[in-house]
Parts: structure tokens; C-alpha cells; sequence
């Protein structure tokens, strides 16, 4: 975390100074009339998109929500490794990591073929594999993860705040205008119930969950179909005899279901999901009158011989199992993309909806907005042409479909009979084997996106065989050169709306000028075609939109910082100070060799050009100067000098 770059100030560093044109949210300031971007729901689909464009005070942000406040506990509690890796651009991943409960493993219980009513430990799986990631698979209160997202908020320069008590009842999209052309009407749930304001926004994204007003006023609908099966889930403090208690545990029964048990943060709470009962097609949940005495009950059948003595319920409900998503992410219709750009998106639950089985619903949700922030952040701030906000509904929707889609079967093959979901040979359940394909998935490590104006094609693919193009940066070890800190070089990376460009240095490379990293450096900061140059407004820091990063093959000890070129030693802020912190070496320290680890090849080095939500865009050469130039001429806007 760097910090002071435009002055010395005391107290939290994250607490950035505010900016003067923020909002007024004294007690009786009235609600804006106009927006840039209005965000329906504070759950973590729309506070993680908050705490991206609360970061830039030139855009008016503003977030509803109709409850009274934030929540304090229950919903979803999974956190997997990819989303652990977005905290880091946050912020708050260390925080995260100290206070969560780790999964480490995974315990598989099924019927003791001895004795069919009891239920026996028939495996363990890995629950991280080795190197997928420098992050570990969480379980957190959500109401935690709202709170660290709130906290990015509060400490931005626009201090942005969500506005409790209102609901997103309608909205209208004039075509017409590129001035507010989205007219939304707020309803008021609280002390003035029923009282309505009309705010106009340029942009409007809905994340209020799977009954969205804001999916219903662009005429979206989720389709797909419910398992028409029962689950119930609480939190509790409880004493047991089952001995994996405190280990990620998928259980089934011969006769009486399946549950799930999630160990949670501080030692003592673990959450258990309960399969209930089979609903009829035309069947609700609510009819059945389920109660949590029902849920322990059903927990107690399925874990025979074992028991739980629940203490306290600090959270439960019922649900049922449905896989639906709508057509697409926006609000223009099929076959009127080229005439029409997107003014209201949907994220999260309110476009797609899933069983909590495989732990993906706050995560993907999140990772919905995460790519939607940078591009809203792009087009608001004049960089991009608002063209280029098509692509947040192609790429996340072939992602949920995805999702459903492994869900679906993954929910189908929970669900099953013991005897039923087996292999045909005995060796090993269907459900252990499914659980272990499915790794990759519930990491969040399986997305890739495919070849677009964001995603360059795999020319040069070999260059880096461990960084896939589509695909996140896989971070690895480095040590940064100016203060030798052994660290992840993908931690330099910050939810800022900035491209990162890792250049990796050849066998022959080093800091001496005249170097393939010199002559790249100098390209970039003075050439014409450099999309630092033609990019780069004249009043920005020069690695305002893109951020070089050089990593070289030699150790630490036999680079020369004072060599390196001005691009990688830039002064910035209105002090003009100088950055130390964008060249790096292999680790000399035991941590492992980023070339081996990612595949880099030795003798050439790479570019690898990732995007803002830390996906890979591109792989070329050093020296291939056009083709970085051609590729960012297709995103970006001149900017007038």
C-alpha cells in the first residue's frame, strides 16, 4: 500500500483527505436529483461495485437499499480464493484472512455399509490445490464482508454512504438523450413509507436480489426450473460428538438426506445445511411451515449415531433449490447492439439464481460488478466509448450460465439416494469424485474469457504457458528491488480501474540501458503510438491509466536500481515524488522461481498485459511495440493535450 504521495497527513492511511464537491449527508440534506450511477442493493453485488467508483470523486455514485441498515449476520459465508484475491485489490484481504475460518479439507460421510443408519468418514480431499492460488478458501459472516466494503466507502475521497430505506419501485429508459436518460422512481420503506423521489441517473445497475424491480422494469425474467427440493440452513453454537465438526464436512444419509457442515470464524459457530423434504411441482417451501426445531431435528436423523445439543441459533432459514438466469445482463434488446449502448444492468442475484451447495453465489455475484466497475469507470471518465459496456453482459453471462449449469448437476448429484450416486465399480462416490472436478470451479479459477476488443488472441501464448490469456493473473513470488520485500507480484495490483502491464525481462536482460526493458520503458513513455502518450491526460500521472512493472531474472543483488529506466522510477503526485516500488527479481529466498512457476520464457521474457479486474488481455513480445499499441487504440479514447 503506498500512501503521502500528495502530502504527509496523520491517522488511518487508509482514510483518503475528501474531496469538496462530495455529497452533503447531513441529517435533512435532500436525496440528489441527478447521478451518474445509481445501484439498487447493498448486499456484496452492489457494495462491491460502490467501493470501486466511490474511489473517483468526478463520478457521482449513489446506493439504495430498503432495509433500515446493514446487516449483522447470516446469508452467505463462503469466500473462495479467486474473490480473496479481489480483496487483496481492496484492501482488505489481510483483515479477511485474520478473522475468517480457513478451509483446509474436506470430509466425506456416507453410510457405513456395516451398519446402513450410521453414517462413516469415507475420504478427505484437499480443499486448495497446492499453487492454485496464494489465497485460501474463507468462511466469513457476509455481514463482515459488507461492513469491509462500507469501510472502503467511508474512507474514499467521495466519503460515499448508502441510502438506507429506499427501494428502486420503477424506472424508465428515454433513448433519446445521453443526458440522464434513465428516470428511476425510489420508494421510501421507512419512516415515511410510501413517500417516493425521482432521481435521474445516467447508468442504473440492479442488485436487488432475485425478486429485482429493476430486472422487472427492463422487462428481463429468470428462467429455468427448481429442483422442488427443501433445504434449511442456521448458524449455531452447539456441542456434538461428531468429531469433524471444526472441517468442511459433506454428509449423506441412506434414508434421511444429506447436510453440509461449515465451520465458521471465532472457533465456536458452524453452519449446517439440511436437506428437508421433496416439495410437489406446484408446492412452495412457505407451505410447508418449517421451523428450525425441524432443521435440528433433521440434522439429528442424519447424522446418526452422532448428535448435536444446539446451544443457540444465531441464524437460520428455509429455501428452496432453483437454477434460473435471465436472456442477458442489460437493457437492450437482442439485435440492437450496434445502434444502442446499455444504460441498466443487472448483477448477482437478480440475473441469476443457484443453490448455495457449491458456494458460488456471493462470490460470482461479486465477481458480476468487479467487471462492470472499470468499464463504467472508463466510460464516465471520457477514456472509452460507452460501446464498450456490451461486453459486461457477454462475458458474465456465458460465466453464470456456467455456474448454473455445474450447480444444477452438483445440487442433483447432493440430493441423490447414497446408493444412487455412486460409481458403478464402488471405489469411490459419485459425490467425492464430483466434488474433486469441480475444484478448479468452486475456487473461482475456471473463468476464462474469450477472444474480444478486452481479450487479445493466444499468438503469443507460449511466451507465459502458466498464464493463460482470458484467464486471472496467476500471482508468484517476487522481491521487489528497491527494498528487497520478498512478496506476490500480483498484490501490486489495486481496484483502481488501472491496466497493468508485467513486463518479464529475457535471459540477457538486465538493468543496463540499451536492454529490450529500456527500450520498452522509453517506447511507452515518449513515443507518439504509446498508449501511455496518446492516453494519458496532461494534468495525470504518467501511470495513471497503465501501470509498467518489470520483473528480471537476476537476484537482488546484481540489478542496479540507479540503471533502471524513468518509466519504472516515475515521480508523481503534486509533490512530485519519486515511486521505488514497480521493479522486481526473482525470489533468492526459497519461495519459488515466478519464470518456472508461470512458465515465462527464459530466453525472450514477455509482456503480459492484464486488465483492471485482473484478467489476463494479452501476451506479446517486448519488443512488440505495434500490437500493444493497436490493442489499446481499441479501448481507449484520445484525450485532448
Amino acid at each position: 500500500m503506498q500512501y503521502y504521495v500528495d502530502g504527509f497527513r496523520g491517522g488511518d492511511p487508509d482514510r483518503k483527505d475528501a474531496t469538496s464537491t462530495r455529497r452533503d449527508r447531513s441529517e435533512f440534506a435532500p436525496l440528489p436529483e441527478k447521478v451518474d450511477v445509481l445501484i439498487a442493493g447493498t448486499g456484496p453485488t452492489g457494495l462491491c461495485l460502490a467501493a470501486q467508483l466511490s474511489q473517483f470523486p468526478e463520478i457521482d455514485t449513489m446506493i439504495v437499499d430498503p432495509t433500515p441498515g446493514p446487516i449483522e449476520k447470516g446469508k452467505a459465508d463462503g469466500i473462495n480464493t479467486r474473490t480473496m484475491e479481489m480483496f487483496q485489490a481492496f484492501g482488505f484481504a489481510d483483515k479477511v484472512k485474520r478473522e475468517s475460518y480457513w478451509v483446509n479439507q474436506t470430509n466425506f460421510w456416507m453410510p457405513d455399509p456395516e451398519n446402513p443408519k450410521n453414517i462413516k468418514r469415507i475420504g478427505r480431499v484437499q480443499d486448495v490445490a497446492d499453487d492454485s492460488s496464494e489465497m485460501p478458501h474463507i468462511l466469513i459472516n457476509q455481514a463482515r464482508v459488507h461492513e469491509l466494503f462500507l469501510d472502503v466507502m467511508r474512507n474514499s475521497t467521495t466519503r460515499l454512504e448508502p441510502d438506507y430505506s429506499w427501494a428502486v419501485r420503477d424506472l424508465q429508459v428515454d433513448t433519446t438523450t445521453d443526458e440522464y436518460p434513465v428516470t428511476v422512481i425510489l420508494e421510501n420503506t421507512g419512516v415515511n413509507k410510501g413517500e417516493t423521489r425521482v432521481v435521474r441517473a445516467n447508468y442504473v445497475v440492479g442488485c436487488d436480489g432475485a425478486r429485482s424491480n429493476v430486472r422487472k422494469a427492463i422487462g428481463g425474467e429468470l428462467h429455468g426450473d427448481a429442483a422442488h427440493q427443501a433445504w434449511g440452513v442456521m448458524d449455531i453454537l452447539a456441542n456434538t460428538n461428531f468429531p469433524d465438526v471444526r472441517q468442511k464436512c459433506l454428509i449423506t444419509s441412506a434414508h434421511e438426506g444429506n447436510v453440509l457442515i461449515l465451520p465458521r470464524e471465532g472457533g465456536y459457530l458452524f453452519r449446517m445445511y439440511v436437506e428437508l423434504d421433496k416439495l410437489n411441482p406446484d408446492e412452495r417451501v412457505a407451505n410447508r411451515n418449517f421451523t428450525v426445531d425441524d432443521l435440528i431435528a433433521g440434522a439429528n436423523r442424519i447424522m446418526q449415531p452422532y448428535s448435536i445439543d444446539v446451544k443457540e441459533v444465531a441464524w437460520w432459514s428455509i429455501y428452496e433449490i432453483g437454477h434460473r438466469m435471465t436472456d442477458k445482463f442489460d437493457d437492450v434488446p437482442a439485435g440492437e447492439q450496434a445502434t444502442r449502448n446499455p444504460r441498466v444492468f443487472t448483477a448477482g442475484d437478480a440475473c441469476h439464481t443457484h443453490s448455495p451447495k457449491a458456494g458460488q453465489g456471493m462470490n460470482v455475484s461479486m465477481q458480476d460488478t468487479f467487471n462492470l466497475g472499470w468499464k463504467l469507470a472508463h466510460v464516465l471518465q471520457g477514456r472509452a466509448d460507452a460501446s464498450l459496456l456490451h461486453s459486461y453482459s457477454a462475458e458474465r453471462w456465458a460465466e453464470a450460465k456456467r455456474l448454473v449449469d455445474t450447480d444444477h448437476e452438483w445440487a442433483r448429484i447432493m440430493s441423490a439416494p447414497a446408493g444412487q450416486s455412486s460409481l458403478d465399480n464402488g471405489d469411490e462416490p459419485r459425490f467425492v469424485r464430483q466434488f474433486k472436478a469441480n475444484l478448479e470451479f468452486t475456487s473461482g479459477l475456471a473463468v476464462k474469457y474469450g477472444e474480444s476488443a478486452l481479450v487479445g488472441p493466444a499468438t503469443h501464448q507460449l511466451l507465459a504457458r502458466g498464464e493463460e490469456i482470458g484467464r486471472r493473473f496467476h500471482s508468484a513470488p517476487v522481491v521487489r528491488l528497491s527494498d528487497a520485500k520478498q512478496m506476490q507480484l500480483g498484490h501490486v495490483a489495486e481496484a483502481d480501474a488501472r491496466w497493468r502491464i508485467y513486463a518479464f525481462a529475457g535471459k540477457k536482460d538486465s538493468s543496463a540501458p540499451g536492454s529490450a526493458i529500456h527500450k520498452l520503458a522509453d517506447w511507452l513513455q515518449s513515443n507518439p503510438n504509446s498508449p501511455v502518450v496518446k492516453y494519458t491526460g496532461k494534468d495525470q500521472d504518467i501511470d495513471a491509466l497503465i501501470d509498467l512493472r518489470a520483473v528480471f531474472q537476476q537476484t537482488f543483488n546484481a540489478l542496479a536500481y540507479e540503471d533502471m529506466p524513468s518509466l519504472l522510477k516515475p515521480t508523481k503526485g503534486k509533490l512530485g515524488l519519486q515511486d521505488h516500488e514497480k521493479v522486481f527479481c526473482v525470489d533468492h529466498k526459497g519461495l519459488g522461481d515466478i519464470y518456472q512457476m508461470r512458465g515465462i520464457n527464459r530466453e525472450k521474457g514477455c509482456m503480459i498485459v492484464v486488465r483492471p479486474d485482473q484478467y489476463i488481455a494479452h501476451i506479446l513480445p517486448l519488443d512488440a511495440y505495434q500490437e500493444l499499441a493497436s490493442f489499446f487504440d481499441g479501448i481507449y479514447l484520445p484525450v485532448a493535450k
